[in-house]
């Protein structure tokens, strides 16, 4: 049986969001603005525009957070749990 690497499956906030991991939270707030206003459920009517939206909002929670960011960095998504 195949299995997939969890690394490989994890969610990559950084990338969600369009920025380096080296950005600054003002870059990240802004990238969090311009995606959150494209994927917002009332302005996308896309099926997986409530989904997209909630993990911009997740990333930006985590990136935006300094011992949350240096866990994520660290272990991943993994960190958090």
């Amino acid at each position: 049986p195949h299995t997939t690497s969890p690394l490989l499956s994890r969610k990559d906030f950084y990338k969600i969001l369009g920025v380096a991991p080296e950005s600054n939270e003002d870059e990240i707030k802004k990238a969090y603005r311009k995606m959150a206003l494209k994927f917002h459920p009332d302005k996308n009517s896309d099926a997986d525009a409530e989904d997209k939206f909630k993990e911009i909002a997740e990333a930006y929670e985590i990136l935006t957070d300094p011992k949350k960011r240096s866990i994520y960095d660290q272990f991943g998504e993994e960190g958090e749990k």
